[in-house]
């Protein structure tokens, strides 16, 4: 089923500063807090020749670009988290998805190389793989998808036939085409699968609840909604 959402809805559910998980996604590893430490010390660098060549004026501009330069390690995470939650806001309609999980493999992702010489002084490229869990789910009007994220332990439990719920993002006021697709909840696990923690569990999982908390039948009326249920287009 797939249940348009109100504008403010969609509002609450994809905030537009970043959650403490999704904070947490773009801190990163401790080499990614390194990289925007260095790009601070560099930042500072420039302010600090910059302030030199003119001297005592702009004292003021110079001490609050030092500021924001100086943190960015800090506060670089909410910024670009806030930018990815953006490429959803900016979709104007969305609606809350329940399907079925169809199948779950596992993968290995290219997720970055690096150049390295070896012993013999050969420059040599390093491929960076993660396994991933990949799962398609979708519903009986045709709708599938593939959802993929980082391999944990606890996903071993995913089996196909599972209920499975997500936020879909679109230009069409019908929804008939989706154009983005959030990260998918399975409530009889009450886990989460996706690259990106987009959404506000907490919101997420109240209008779940709402609109018959993870069981299949037709919704009830639920504040969120536009109280009408759409179908997308099959291809």
């Amino acid at each position: 089923m797939l249940v348009p959402l109100t504008r403010q809805s969609i509002e609450q559910i994809v905030p537009i500063i970043a959650t403490g998980p999704q904070y947490a996604h773009y801190w990163g590893k401790w080499s990614d807090f390194l990289r925007r430490l260095f790009i601070s010390i560099i930042a500072l660098t420039a302010a600090w020749l910059i302030g030199n060549l003119f001297g005592p004026g702009g004292l003021t501009i110079k001490l609050i670009f030092d500021i924001i330069a100086g943190l960015y390690w800090l506060w670089g995470p909410v910024y670009w988290a806030s930018v990815r939650n953006n490429t959803y806001r900016r979709l104007p309609y969305g609606g809350f998805w329940r399907g079925r999980v169809f199948d779950a493999f596992v993968t290995e992702e290219l997720i970055g190389e690096e150049e390295r010489v070896n012993k013999r002084g050969e420059l040599e490229i390093i491929e960076n793989r993660q396994r991933c869990i990949n799962l398609e789910i979708g519903d009986q009007t045709g709708f599938s998808a593939i959802v993929r994220a980082p391999l944990k332990r606890i996903y071993k439990s995913i089996r196909p036939g599972m209920v499975a719920e997500a936020l879909l993002m679109s230009r069409d006021p019908d929804l008939g085409d989706i154009n983005q697709l959030s990260d998918v909840h399975l409530p009889q696990l009450d886990q989460w699968i996706g690259e990106y923690p987009v959404l506000r569990r907490d919101i997420f999982q109240q209008v779940s609840r709402e609109l018959g908390g993870g069981k299949e039948p037709r919704p009830k009326p639920s504040r969120y909604s536009n109280n009408v249920i759409r179908r997308r287009k099959t291809r």
